[in-house]
């Protein structure tokens, strides 16, 4: 109960700062949010040894180690987020409609700020600076629930991120940190009236939780089950390249290729597709089809009979699994069944099938020719991402400064009235 009360206690405080924060102008908001990139810097032997004293709690197994991971690298990466958003211009009072009535009254339609967005999230220290960038530059203000493996990692952060707002004097409240514990995440969950919109980033398991608890609005920011297909008409020099960086490239992201759909009259070219792979020593499920391509021809004890369990699957690791088809629309089709709408790429040289491919597969990004590792804001040019929403209400794809906003109508007139 103590642990509760404290939470609603934390929750009201970032409420009641969201009024504050409307007096905070955009030059101000860049201004803390370059201070808060120096600082972050200047203090990274502190969060890496904060981090360290997470990662010694976690196995090295574990598929969310590297996302807890920090390195001098990342937090330069972080720092360099923070500073283009920084850079953006604000999403903020953005006329998204207007219109003069008959009568004289006219009508605008402006962007605006959600009000306090929650963010609920698992073991990913750098998703601690996206939200606050993102959240202050939109105007809004965040409550983040991080997961208990990054307790540690996460207090470092926002130590630096409350020391900034002191220093310029802002209510450090507009960027709340919740206690650790399921309490904490049931009371932000039903923080009704206090909280305007929820968006957990992480597992499936844990975005269901949410989904099914919450009292609040929630923006899915799902799992990356991600498929790439490679076509009949298909380059393999550009195949195999593109195959190896979405897969390996970091397998603990959610643009991560977990599943590779070959079409039937490409199999020849399987074994040449997935050689680099063997580097990384990538475990592959694959289908009678692509077995029998591969064997052989790759790593004996990297090689498993795939089942049906084999698919629908965001592995988080060196492992994939392969599927044969006949046509594009059987690739579309096993996209379908078992794609998380997240990401999803045909390779191909046929025009007609990379249009029927993008217009027929249903996912937030959908690419051609491209690794699937590129679906993240900072590589669309947002600064940074809050999450890939999944869900086709309000937001979809990377939700950046723009996804981060609402609307309201704001009509003016002279006395009319209405008869």
């Amino acid at each position: 109960m103590i642990w509760i009360l404290k939470t609603i206690d934390l929750i009201k405080e970032a409420s009641e700062a969201k009024l504050s924060l409307q007096s905070v102008d955009d030059k101000k908001i860049n201004e803390i949010l370059n201070d808060t990139a120096d600082a972050l810097l200047q203090t990274k032997d502190v969060v890496l040894k904060a981090n360290e004293t997470d990662l010694e709690l976690m196995e090295e197994t574990n598929p969310k180690y590297d996302r807890l991971k920090l390195t001098a690298e990342r937090l330069e990466g972080i720092a360099a987020d923070m500073k283009q958003v920084a850079q953006l211009p604000s999403p903020l009072d953005k006329i998204l409609h207007e219109a003069v009535r008959p009568n004289g009254m006219t009508i605008r339609k402006v962007s605006v700020p959600f009000g306090v967005v929650g963010v609920i999230y698992e073991a990913r220290p750098n998703v601690t600076f996206d939200v606050f960038s993102l959240c202050l530059k939109s105007g809004n203000v965040c409550v983040l629930k991080g997961g208990k493996d990054a307790f540690c990692s996460n207090r470092a952060l926002v130590k630096i991120i409350h020391d900034v707002l002191k220093k310029h004097g802002v209510d450090p409240a507009i960027c709340t940190y919740l206690p650790s514990g399921q309490e904490a995440t049931t009371t932000l969950l039903q923080a009704v009236g206090l909280v305007d919109l929820i968006i957990p980033r992480g597992s499936s398991s844990l975005i269901d939780y949410v989904r099914e608890n919450a009292r609040i609005p929630v923006i899915e920011t799902g799992a990356g089950v991600c498929h790439t297909f490679f076509d009949k008409d298909g380059d393999k020099e550009k195949g195999r390249y593109i195959i190896h960086n979405a897969k390996t490239r970091r397998v603990s992201v959610c643009n991560a290729l977990e599943c590779l759909i070959i079409h039937r009259r490409r199999l020849d070219d399987l074994p040449y597709l997935c050689e680099k792979m063997s580097e990384n020593q990538v475990l592959i499920y694959a289908d009678e089809p692509s077995m029998k391509a591969l064997s052989g021809n790759y790593p004996s004890w990297l090689l498993s009979p795939a089942n049906s369990d084999s698919y629908g699957i965001e592995f988080l690791d060196y492992k994939m699994s392969i599927k044969t088809v006949d046509s594009l629309e059987e690739a579309v089709e096993h996209i379908s069944n078992y794609g998380s709408k997240h990401s999803d790429c045909i390779i191909s040289e046929s025009e007609e099938a990379i249009r029927a491919f993008l217009q027929r597969v249903d996912s937030a990004c959908v690419y051609a020719n491209v690794s699937t590792a590129f679906t993240d804001g900072a590589q669309f040019g947002f600064g940074a991402e809050i999450g890939i929403s999944t869900q086709k209400m309000h937001a979809r794809g990377p939700m950046a400064l723009q996804e981060l906003t609402a609307s309201k109508f704001l009509i003016t007139g002279n006395g009319q009235v209405r008869i």
